[in-house]
């Protein structure tokens, strides 16, 4: 009898865990909503049948120089089916404290006119949803391990492939991947 308690609470237990799991495998990136740099939602939903590339950035980073990169790439292919989202981040301590300074450095500094979101965790126990579940699906090679980290999403909502801080915007390799999920 006591064993026969056990197992079932055995069952239970990891029943929860596996459930909790097994359904962010349901999931998409059109699954989840940020809060953008003007404190709207920003629905990935609304992105379905479109490419995604999510980046998180940072104003006072080395690579801060990426940001001309990514608006060419916004402006090249924004009216062929590409979103680039732009998620500012301080998990490395190189951003700035509001959203507005945040903005107006963007805007101001390299013309930046693609969605950005509010100033959001991508790493660890306080990372947004999306990366959470990014990881659970796709592992570690989704984590940002630095700022201009970049996820590209398919038009099904699902990660295709990831780039690193050192892979520019405008590298050949990522150019190409986009065209042909734009292609497919």
């Amino acid at each position: 009898m006591l064993k026969a308690m056990f197992y079932s609470l055995f069952l239970i237990i990891s029943g929860f865990f596996t459930t909790q799991t097994a359904n962010s495998y349901y999931l998409t990136a059109h699954d989840f909503k940020f809060k953008d740099i003007n404190g709207n939602e920003l629905n990935l939903g609304n992105f379905k049948g479109k490419v995604v590339m999510v980046v998180n950035v940072a104003s006072k980073c080395g690579f801060t120089g990426q940001y001309k990169g990514l608006q060419s790439i916004w402006d090249k292919y924004k009216d062929k089916g590409f979103v680039l989202v732009g998620v500012p981040t301080n998990d490395f301590y190189q951003e700035y404290n509001t959203e507005e300074e945040v903005k107006n450095f963007c805007e101001l500094t390299f013309g930046v006119n693609f969605p950005m979101t509010s100033i959001t965790p991508v790493r660890g126990d306080d990372a947004h949803p999306f990366y959470k579940w990014a990881k659970s699906i796709y592992g570690n090679k989704t984590v940002p391990k630095w700022n201009f980290h970049k996820l590209l999403i398919d038009k099904e909502g699902k990660i295709a492939d990831t780039y690193s801080s050192m892979t520019g915007p405008n590298d050949k390799d990522l150019i190409k991947m986009i065209e042909n999920l734009l292609n497919s």
